[in-house]
């Protein structure tokens, strides 16, 4: 604003560098770390990138600041405007840390996963893990979730230590980066415990960039699936709850890294159909706990058995007898006879066989050029 008096003129907005961070974008892993403060075209830049925080408490970010929301009618603080919780929370940064040397430590976890640019392919470091090490899951448990695999610190799959991302935003679905048998790799898993794990507008939001992402630098895509399909309701339609799902939907179908799904427990409708694309050579398994198909029953037997059910003399006694007649063709095995399914596994061998996944694919990557440049 002081700039005018000098200049004697005022000028068009442009954005001085934001042709170069495009470009970066597309081409090198970015990084921001909000260290203070910060407004304007300083917040545009820390979301321009990859990975993003702020430090909770020494950090707030806003597109403008106090002074010039004060003037709107609105007198909030600092923290109150744009504290680092309600910028974690709502996805406009990756992450919120306690401390400046924490920031740091969280940004050399993330790059360790990369390669230094899209002309080169992801590192294998030497974990000592052992790919055979089977975990027990209990995998008829509907308490058995996907929680317990990606985001356990000592996760059961995974080689120890991972790196995540987005971890406040669009919360049921759980995105961040590990390791199999050394080898880097992007997961994608449903979280149960967050609203059943169905797709809102804003995880769907969150899906597409991270699989944009991971097509940006090569990174095999692991989706470890409990997905009882879209959210529904008024504010899911006020949403656009499928616009944005469509648009996840889209990037799943566009990209052409390796994709490995593990069926753990539901995938229905239109959303569950995300879970890869099936147009394309894929690895796909499931737990014996894996339930599948249009609609769950619960609930679907109301939209499909309408008629039957207005008409019924006892309404009750035929949606009891129509849930149990469906309720044995249910089983994956079913499935399995039909060919609908590639494999089902025993949940202790998941590891293993993601492992010789990330094994196998390994010679595979490629840095072909990207057919989208990827975008914030």
């Amino acid at each position: 604003m002081k700039s005018l008096e000098a200049m004697g003129y005022t000028y068009v907005p442009f954005l001085p560098g934001f042709d170069h961070m495009v470009r970066n974008l597309a081409t090198v892993p970015v990084v921001s770390l909000g260290l203070g403060p910060i407004a304007g075209f300083g917040a545009a830049k820390v979301v321009q990138s990859h990975y993003s925080l702020l430090v909770r408490g020494q950090s707030q970010m806003f597109v403008a600041g106090p002074p010039v929301v004060a003037a709107a009618g609105q007198k909030l603080t600092k923290e109150e405007l744009g504290s680092s919780r309600i910028h974690a929370s709502n996805g406009a940064v990756d992450d919120d840390v306690a401390s400046e040397q924490e920031a740091f430590e969280r940004a050399r976890r993330f790059l360790g996963y990369l390669p230094s640019s899209v002309h080169e392919l992801p590192p294998r470091l030497t974990t000592g893990d052992d790919p055979e090490r089977r975990a027990n899951f209990v995998s008829a448990s509907h308490a058995t979730g996907a929680r317990s695999i990606a985001c356990a610190r000592s996760s059961a799959v995974v080689d120890t230590g991972r790196s995540s991302r987005s971890a406040g935003a669009g919360r049921s679905v759980i995105t961040g980066m590990a390791r199999l048998d050394g080898w880097p790799v992007a997961v994608i898993a449903s979280d149960p415990f967050v609203i059943g794990g169905l797709w809102t507008a804003a995880s769907s939001a969150k899906l597409e960039r991270f699989v944009n992402f991971a097509q940006t630098f090569h990174l095999p895509v692991v989706h470890l699936v409990d997905n009882p399909g879209f959210m529904i309701g008024r504010q899911a339609e006020q949403e656009a709850t499928i616009r944005a799902g469509a648009r996840a939907l889209t990037a799943v179908y566009q990209a052409t890294v390796p994709w490995c799904t593990v069926i753990i427990r539901k995938v229905f409708g239109v959303a569950g159909a995300g879970n890869q694309n099936h147009t394309r050579f894929h690895y796909r398994y499931a737990w014996p706990s894996a339930d599948w198909g249009s609609l769950p029953i619960e609930g679907g037997i109301e939209a499909a058995y309408k008629a039957e059910l207005d008409a019924a003399e006892d309404r009750t006694a035929l949606a009891a007898d129509i849930t149990q007649r469906l309720n044995r063709l249910r089983s994956p095995f079913r499935s399995a006879e039909k060919f609908q399914i590639e494999e089902i596994i025993d949940p202790r061998d998941t590891r293993r066989l993601l492992c010789e996944f990330a094994d196998i694919v390994a010679p595979l990557r490629a840095t072909q050029p990207l057919q989208y440049a990827y975008r914030p």
